[in-house]
């Protein structure tokens, strides 16, 4: 037996049909630009929406843009107190390298003002000694007819120390002195040293206050061991200026 349809009646649409109905509309605002918030639920209720290759459209909402804000917000609150810290710690190691170096400077003017007083100091010739013969002491042991210096008591051998700072300008024989050493000192003036039994310096030579120079003796016009010291305006005999004055004048108690 045959059958046939009535005339003016549809049968209802596939499923597929349908599903496919409706992908197509939602491409179709898709592509103009108009995109609705309904469209994503009734496309999730079909599975056979994944053959057709499109995506569905979300809307997010207020909440979650607020949430990324905040993060967004927190994480450059982050970065800029990083940025703080790392600068407050610059500063602070620039400004302890600067009080290193204030530090550093500062010890250094301190040594050269040590150093610079150091050679400015005179000191005693023969270390705990005392005046034996004073100056222009009178009698026949002397040439002129008076000591033109001082001496120091001291044993044959004792050490001989610069009073100051200076240049050694002679260092040997000096006839009636014996071993001498003449320096020329940094303020202009000259000392000596006579009857030395070894000399310790050379001509030419620089000396420091209480440098050894050399050691006490008995050489040249001596009766016994002693320290001949003279102050001078040059280096020659007959400039000699009182020594122990000289040695006041310069702070050396005497």
């Amino acid at each position: 037996m045959a059958f046939t349809r009535a005339t003016g009646k549809h049968r209802r649409p596939s499923r597929m049909q349908r599903t496919t109905a409706r992908a197509a509309g939602v491409a179709a605002l898709t592509t103009t630009g108009v995109v609705g918030t309904l469209a994503a639920p009734a496309l999730a209720a079909e599975p056979a929406l994944e053959q057709t290759g499109l995506l569905p459209v979300v809307t997010i909402g207020d909440s979650v843009a607020d949430q990324i804000d905040a993060q967004a917000a927190a994480q450059q609150q982050a970065a800029e107190e990083a940025a703080a810290e790392e600068a407050a710690e610059a500063a602070a190691e620039k400004r302890a390298e600067e009080r290193a170096k204030e530090a550093r400077e500062a010890k250094e003017r301190a040594a050269r003002e040590a150093e610079r007083k150091r050679l400015n100091t005179y000191a005693l010739p023969i270390t705990g000694s005392y005046v034996s013969t004073g100056y222009q002491s009178g009698g026949s042991l002397w040439s002129s007819g008076s000591h033109t210096g001082v001496d120091f008591h001291a044993a044959s051998g004792t050490p001989v120390h610069a009073v100051g700072s200076g240049t050694v300008v002679e260092a040997g024989w000096g006839g009636a002195y014996g071993n001498q050493v003449v320096i020329k000192m940094n303020d202009g003036t000259y000392t000596q040293y006579g009857h030395l039994s070894s000399i310790a310096v050379s001509v030419g030579q620089t000396v420091t206050p209480g440098q050894q120079i050399a050691l006490s003796g008995a050489t040249g016009n001596v009766t016994g061991a002693h320290l001949h010291f003279e102050a001078r305006t040059t280096a020659e005999y007959g400039s000699d200026i009182d020594p122990l004055a000289y040695l006041r004048s310069h702070g050396v108690n005497v």
